[in-house]
């Protein structure tokens, strides 16, 4: 029941924030505050407090490619919401196990809907710790698919890929992971 309220904040934050009608120009390597400068809560300046997850990933040179999609995908406010997020991020190398082209395809404005889902599929509602998460666990993502988790000698997977490292965020916890997870 707690997945499915906390799904519908997400949808609800998603919702409001396709609801500008304002033109947008948007470039997507434009810096994080021109994307968003419609007031979102991705345009909070807070320097004192910890990183929420997007600014995880747009301070990494490891996720550029990561932060191009979200930024194309236009999920920057939702996630820069207060969460709680579980975000699995794909560092750059992942991407680049995709096949050739897959990743600009995505970024084209017709593919936003399938990225979205891609992306939705690496975040979870809730703060999912390593070491809560056991073996064969199956937790479902913010797009509606389950993801399945496997514990061994201490290392943790998701969906085969790898948890590389984990970092605490104001909004959740970001889970750096090597390959892209792709839904059913």
């Amino acid at each position: 029941m707690k997945t499915n309220y906390g799904l519908f904040l997400l949808v609800a934050g998603l919702a409001v924030s396709a609801c500008n009608t304002q033109p947008s120009s948007t470039n997507q390597s434009a810096p994080l505050e021109e994307v968003s400068a419609d007031g979102g809560q991705s345009t909070v300046d807070d320097y004192e407090s910890q990183k929420n997850v997007v600014h995880i990933a747009i301070s990494s040179p490891d996720h550029s490619t990561l932060v191009e999609a979200v930024k194309a995908a236009e999920l920057v406010d939702a996630l820069s919401n207060a969460g709680p997020f579980t975000v699995f991020a794909p560092v750059n190398a992942a991407f680049d196990k995709l096949p050739a082209g897959t990743v600009e395809g995505l970024l084209k404005p017709d593919q936003k809907t399938n990225l979205q889902d891609i992306l939705e599929y690496h975040v979870a509602v809730g703060v999912y710790k390593t070491e809560n998460l056991r073996n064969g666990q199956v937790l479902g993502m913010v797009n509606g698919d389950n993801v399945t988790f496997a514990v061994s000698d201490g290392k943790v997977t998701i969906n085969g890929a790898n948890i590389i490292a984990s970092l605490p965020a104001s909004n959740g916890v970001v889970h750096v992971i090597d390959a892209v997870l792709l839904p059913k």
